[in-house]
């Protein structure tokens, strides 16, 4: 596995994701999501996977301008631009992918 999780120091969730990885002695790469943000190609692999409204914070202050952009190129703009819109974790397997703790999900990743 190629465990990838992206995340914001002081969330709760990606300390949980984090400690369940390490439990079970699985590596991954962590990427703290506000200072090193994603690439373009991770945020379309992500939002393909789970699709892209998922990805976004309903609490961000933002959230309301986001739902009203037209196309879904302009929203991962907006996300692309704006990383601390994103929903954390972001948890990456490949081409797999899942937003907030899915330790159901995980579980089954090989």
């Amino acid at each position: 596995m190629n465990i990838q999780i992206f995340g914001k120091s002081k969330c709760f969730d990606t300390k949980k994701a984090e400690r369940w990885f390490k439990e079970r002695r699985i590596r991954y790469q962590y990427i703290d999501i506000i200072r090193y943000g994603m690439s373009r190609g991770e945020l379309k692999s992500v939002s393909s996977s789970v699709g892209l409204d998922r990805m976004v914070n309903p609490k961000d202050q933002d959230y309301a301008l986001f739902c009203h952009l037209a196309s879904d190129e302009a929203k991962l703009e907006k996300l692309f631009d704006i990383p601390d819109m994103l929903q954390t974790p972001i948890v990456r397997n490949g081409k797999k992918a899942t937003v907030g703790y899915c330790p159901e999900i995980w579980q089954y990743w090989e």
